[in-house]
């Protein structure tokens, strides 16, 4: 289980918009333990193939 830094130092984004994305819908799958916030490594890695099959938004 990733802590949310960890998450965001593994695949570079900002807290910020860890958290953004999650009130967006668009974050990966959580886990609540109390008052900590997990993300299992199948959660991340499924939200990365969702990420790299999504179209690219740079021309």
């Amino acid at each position: 289980m990733l802590t949310v830094d960890e998450f965001c130092r593994r695949y570079r984004i900002h807290r910020a918009t860890f958290y953004r994305r999650c009130a967006e819908g668009k974050g990966p799958r959580v886990v609540k333990i109390g008052k900590c916030t997990r993300i299992s490594e199948a959660a991340a890695a499924e939200w990365m193939a969702a990420h790299e099959a999504a179209p690219a938004a740079c021309a």
